[in-house]
């Protein structure tokens, strides 16, 4: 049992959205939390000086910040990626990191769903005719902008863990025929299938792999020539994964049949983004919220605080380091 831990500071909270999430049972774990909306990397050493506990989203903790923060015993990143802790340092110090996983599947998959259904649907085009031109039809219906059903079609799925299989299983339920890609950079395994082979025969692509450098650019113009050209490519993954600009070439150009896309590779995209020039009927962008429904950020908060507490009773869970 760690009865030491007295201090607690949350450097991002806002990166959470709180207004809407019920942080009391947080509060309860320690006599004394800091909560910051926001943090400067100036602001990390005097925030954690006296800290125990330290919570973080997206703020960095590396080796120089932890050499000043002598008291830390446990850091608890909010999300599942840690590459924003030195892991390596915290190692040398005996601090604990403990991650988050599995948070926010449901969430994900249905904004995987919701991307994948409005481009297929046509949505956006066919609001506008709604408002546009139904009136002036002499039929009933409006059928200018014709769609496809997703039953039948082929998915493929690029990263199989945990949101992967979940995404596969859905469009099982849509009665997609499930094509998985042989991990990029990774052996073979049985039931998978060689990237290119899924990129030419995938209706619907789906990216679910972590940003690493095999997986860097792994959609490029290469890879989206072998498209078909009626194909959606939707990833909610990591923007790095996709070279941007010859994916808007390829909208523009009707090389394939539209994209889905919830992460660019500048987050915000301050300097511009080739995907946020024009606005096409067959792109859909959306600031990287696929994670992010109410029930996913309180199951996050809760999950952080079941960490601090395992921790507390000398049992840490999804430990890192």
């Amino acid at each position: 049992m760690h009865d030491t831990l007295n201090h607690g500071v949350f450097l991002d909270l806002d990166t959470l959205h709180p207004q809407d999430l019920d942080l009391a049972a947080l509060r309860a774990t320690l006599p004394r939390w800091e909560l910051h909306e926001h943090s400067e990397p100036a602001d990390g050493a005097r925030r954690l000086q006296a800290a125990d506990v330290a919570i973080a989203n997206k703020f960095v903790i590396d080796a120089a910040l932890l050499a000043r923060a002598p008291q830390l015993k446990l850091i608890c990143v909010a999300a599942t990626g840690t590459n924003n802790v030195d892991l390596a340092a915290a190692t040398e110090r005996g601090i604990t990191v403990c991650n988050v996983t599995g948070y926010a599947t449901a969430s994900v998959v249905e904004h995987v769903f919701a991307l994948i259904l409005a481009l297929q649907r046509r949505l956006t085009e066919q609001q506008h005719a709604a408002h546009s031109q139904w009136a002036h039809q002499r039929d009933f219906c409006v059928l200018d902008y014709p769609t496809t059903e997703l039953h039948g079609k082929t998915l493929g799925i690029v990263g199989y863990g945990e949101l992967g299989r979940a995404v596969a299983a859905v469009g099982s339920a849509f009665g997609m025929q499930v094509l998985i890609a042989q991990r990029p950079g990774g052996d073979d395994r049985e039931g998978r299938a060689p990237l290119d082979d899924v990129l030419r025969r995938a209706d619907v692509l789906s990216l679910h792999c972590p940003l690493t450098h095999t997986t860097r650019g792994l959609i490029g113009a290469r890879e989206l020539t072998l498209m078909k050209p009626t194909a959606l490519l939707i990833n909610t993954a990591r923007g790095g994964i996709v070279d941007e600009a010859p994916l808007m070439h390829a909208l523009q150009h009707n090389r394939i049949g539209g994209a889905g896309v919830d992460v660019l590779i500048e987050e915000p995209p301050r300097h511009g983004n080739p995907l946020l020039l024009h606005k096409l009927p067959n792109l859909i962008v959306t600031p990287h919220i696929a994670w992010a429904s109410r029930e996913a950020r309180q199951r996050l908060v809760d999950e952080v605080t079941a960490n601090i507490r395992a921790y507390l009773d000398g049992t840490p869970r999804n430990r890192v380091v």
